[in-house]
């Protein structure tokens, strides 16, 4: 019985015609929230309605959808013809993590408590549970793989996003919100502040 469900548990699964995220793969849920209509697929313009719900203008959301959807698509489709509506493939996603990270998420998607435990041991200094910029940044080097510039960009844009968004008035990046980025809970939180604040105003 116990395989049996472990073999279920990482079969893709569909509810009433939606995608829905495997329950091991924690970077499946990061990205899940990109896809709008939860069809398993992220359009370019899935992706920039996910970077305006929370919260990025209308410049970021535009390159950052145009960049990552044509940097990830094929990676997620092996096998199949390239696509000019750059779909990202949501099941596939771990086939497109980049190098120069910081190890959170295993070569499956799946989330390393250890790793993510070191982003604050090891560079958290003035505060034990939160980076400062200067901080981040000094992690960001330190997670560089020689001549990776891709991982180097791709890491830092990441890194220098949820910074910008979710920093504190003391420009201090908390962890219990940077654990909140690596599931995407962080993403829903975002949007639903942002929906409430435009109801109330």
């Amino acid at each position: 019985m116990v395989m049996t469900s472990s073999i279920l548990s990482s079969i893709d699964k569909q509810q009433d015609g939606k995608f829905v995220p495997n329950d091991h793969n924690v970077l499946q849920k990061h990205v899940f929230f990109f896809d709008r209509n939860q069809d398993g697929i992220v359009y370019p313009w899935e992706t920039f309605q996910g970077f305006r719900a929370i919260g990025c203008g209308i410049l970021l959301s535009t390159a950052s959808a145009f960049l990552i959807n044509i940097a990830l698509s094929q990676k997620t489709r092996p096998g199949k013809f390239p696509s000019l509506l750059f779909p990202i493939e949501v099941k596939n996603i771990h086939r497109a993590k980049h190098g120069s990270d910081s190890g959170v998420y295993d070569s499956e998607g799946r989330f390393v408590p250890g790793k993510f435990e070191e982003i604050l041991s090891k560079h958290a200094r003035s505060h034990p549970n939160s980076l400062t910029g200067e901080e981040l940044m000094g992690m960001l080097k330190a997670n560089r793989e020689p001549k990776d510039f891709r991982g180097w960009v791709a890491s830092y844009t990441e890194w220098k996003i949820l910074y910008d968004l979710c920093k504190d008035k003391n420009g201090l990046l908390h962890k219990d919100t940077i654990r909140a980025a690596y599931d995407g809970s962080l993403f829903e939180h975002m949007e639903k502040e942002r929906t409430s604040a435009k109801k109330k105003a």
